[in-house]
């Protein structure tokens, strides 16, 4: 069943109302893709106090009208990719972030710290490593 407005985990009670709307929206997502619920709640409050803490006004106000319970599987989900390290390498002129295993880059990026920077968010939400390759690797 998915989270709503009225019933979410109990971790986001504090959160401002559009940052728990986005974190149920998140992790609405997630468990839609087959995302284990103990693994959601964790990853969906970070990303969504990242989100809110930049969301532009028209972001904030897209989202006031957004219905969070409704989502589409997404075919290239691949939970089962949470528990492995991941990847910065540099390819087709552009920093790139990938699961281990994975078949292509979630991310790509002009600098390597901007990709180190997304990497290290993934890694500490997911408990994994990063990998961290040389340009002429």
């Amino acid at each position: 069943m998915p989270w709503t407005m009225e019933d979410y985990p109990q971790s986001w009670k504090n959160m401002e109302p559009l940052e728990r709307k986005k974190a149920i929206d998140i992790g609405n997502a997630m468990l839609k893709d087959g995302y284990k619920e103990e693994n959601t709640i964790p990853i969906a409050t970070k990303q969504a106090e990242n989100w809110y803490q930049t969301a532009s006004k028209k972001e904030l106000e897209e989202l006031k009208n957004k219905k969070i319970t409704v989502h589409e599987k997404d075919e290239s989900s691949n939970p089962k990719l949470n528990n492995k390290d991941v990847h910065v390498y540099y390819e087709d002129d552009a920093w790139k972030i990938k699961s281990e295993d994975a078949k292509q880059a979630s991310d790509s990026f002009d600098k390597k710290e901007d990709a180190m920077k997304r990497a290290r968010n993934i890694a500490d939400n997911r408990k994994t490593e990063i990998i961290e390759h040389k340009k002429d690797e």
